[in-house]
């Protein structure tokens, strides 16, 4: 949850970056821990939005030599960064997995236009689910190689390995996009009462205190993120075509320019 001062905080320094840049925000959310839903008191703010740019911005010779991010250095733990409009339909139409989150963050701290259900209205058209699961694979793999192989290790990137862990699950059940919200995804899981148990009483260490440190393994969490990373290096997704959507993204990037400074 989001308090009052942070909200109007981020809200303001949104407002900053509109008038700094002479863009419009069309959608802001909460990205990081505190949108999955195991942040600590302590954790960082990770805002991030989409901005559209006046309609002259885009009709140039060098508009691909033009930059198409806006980014702040971290004060006070907000980590506030936004992507151009025409980037962000481009990385979509290549089922980019940071953008799918972003949409469907339940944080929104701005939203202008339509802009977010127009994105969500044609995802099945757009989200591959095979990248999907090649990309949250190498994201448990990587965090467990880098994290959790030492006797010893940090508690809270257990939730960076079993998130993506359990987002292939949906993905292989549902064949659509994951929710981001980790509580969203723990019935998959399933019957398991001991790993269960010990998932829940470290999320609950994790939203009641500062950031977890080091730790002895846990061994009913451990083992459930081995068998699954080993059973993902046997698998291989099904490949699937998808439509031509480019029209689709080039109809949504000129409404939304349209009606933002209409």
């Amino acid at each position: 949850m989001i308090n009052k001062e942070v909200n109007a905080e981020i809200l303001r320094r949104l407002e900053a970056a509109e008038i700094e840049h002479d863009v419009k925000i069309i959608l802001a959310v909460e990205s990081g821990s505190r949108a999955w839903g195991f942040e600590s008191i302590n954790s960082d703010y990770d805002a991030r939005f989409i901005y559209v740019h006046r309609p002259e911005w885009y009709h140039s010779v060098g508009l691909e030599e033009k930059r198409d991010v806006i980014e702040y250095p971290i004060v006070d733990d907000l980590d506030i960064n936004g992507w151009d409009l025409r980037k962000a339909l481009r990385l979509y139409w290549k089922s980019n997995p940071a953008f799918v989150e972003w949409v469907q963050s339940p944080q929104i701290y701005k939203e202008y236009t339509d802009f977010k259900s127009k994105v969500l209205n044609i995802v099945h058209d757009v989200y591959s689910i095979e990248s999907g699961i090649y990309h949250y694979k190498s994201m448990a793999k990587n965090n467990f190689r880098g994290y959790l192989k030492e006797e010893l290790v940090p508690l809270k990137k257990y939730f960076y390995v079993l998130r993506p862990l359990l987002s292939v699950l949906w993905l292989e059940k549902y064949n659509r996009p994951a929710p981001i919200e980790f509580g969203k995804l723990l019935h998959l899981i399933g019957e398991q009462k001991n790993l269960c148990k010990s998932i829940e009483e470290l999320l609950l260490a994790k939203r009641s205190g500062l950031e977890l440190g080091l730790s002895a393994q846990i061994p009913e969490i451990h083992m459930f993120v081995e068998a699954e990373l080993e059973r993902l290096e046997r698998i291989t997704p099904d490949h699937i075509e998808r439509k031509n959507v480019e029209p689709k993204l080039s109809e949504i990037f000129r409404a939304v320019l349209r009606d933002a400074w209409a």
